[in-house]
């Protein structure tokens, strides 16, 4: 998809299963499956609809997936994709991991930046993309750095440490440009410090939701996941920017709805807001 001078193209960072009951909180059953049933074992599809940013000046990638490091148990439990997914969905495009030039993490959740570095033929852990700056906030990096026991099975440390140890790693602090046309605008609630990223060309904008509107089903206000760490500030963060999004007429990009990467929602009185348009793919 052509965004003003920018190209954008949805590649899967692999697809997965997750519990259904985990991606809606406190709304009952009843409800959330009318708009995304589950399996017989209350499981639901989900997405990691990353997104490659080409322009003739550089290449960047928001958010990397859940990469090739879980283990043979995980992804047992999330039937996971096999292999390393981001890598073969940017080869279908004619990407190789060393033409990457910046990868923006929206936040530091195993789905999201699992795939920052992977697990190489003799079992090291290697950064991802050997030429690409790393880009995250700093009170996210510093939360998912400081090994707090309560958040061990949220930010696995291998997925970080190979990035810190490098000289790769650029750590933003709040709103703010991260390369010409692309911009950081912080989005609190899932994670303290989670970040949505903007990108701007030509009068055209688009923004990057991460998680805090993972799915357009949860457009509803009130919609949120329980694996937000402040659920009310999640949902006055989404208010904001979904009514901004709306208003503006502003492309929104999907990580993990798994039918369509990305959408024009318009205000609905019945449910907040709806899809008034939508893209299975960039």
């Amino acid at each position: 998809m052509q965004l003003g001078s920018f190209e954008l193209t949805t590649v899967s960072g692999g697809r997965f299963i997750i519990d259904g009951g985990t991606m809606f909180g406190v709304v009952p059953k009843k409800l959330w499956q009318r708009h995304m049933p589950g399996d017989e074992n209350n499981f639901v599809r989900q997405a990691t609809n990353c997104v490659l940013i080409r322009t003739k000046e550089f290449t960047a990638l928001i958010d990397t997936g859940y990469g090739n490091k879980l283990s043979e148990k995980q992804q047992d439990i999330f039937q996971a994709e096999p292999g390393h997914p981001l890598i073969e969905s940017l080869r279908e495009y004619g990407v190789e991991a060393e033409d990457v030039d910046m990868v923006i993490l929206s936040h530091l959740h195993f789905d999201h930046a699992g795939g920052a570095t992977s697990q190489d033929e003799s079992g090291e852990i290697v950064l991802t993309f050997p030429q690409a700056e790393y880009v995250a906030q700093r009170g996210e990096w510093e939360i998912a750095t400081a090994e707090l026991p309560e958040l061990r099975g949220a930010y696995p440390q291998d997925n970080l440490l190979p990035i810190a140890d490098s000289d790769q790693l650029r750590l933003i602090e709040g709103d703010g440009e991260i390369a010409p046309g692309i911009r950081a605008l912080m989005t609190p609630g899932h994670t303290q410090y989670h970040q949505s990223i903007v990108v701007e060309s030509e009068g055209d904008t688009a923004i990057f939701l991460g998680d805090l509107c993972p799915t357009w089903h949860h457009l509803p206000t009130l919609w949120c996941m329980s694996y937000d760490v402040n659920l009310l500030e999640t949902r006055r963060t989404k208010a904001r920017l979904l009514a901004q999004m709306a208003s503006d007429e502003w492309l929104g990009l999907s990580d993990h709805d798994p039918d369509h990467a990305a959408a024009r929602i318009v205000v609905d009185q019945r449910r907040d807001f709806t899809v008034s348009e939508s893209f299975e793919t960039l």
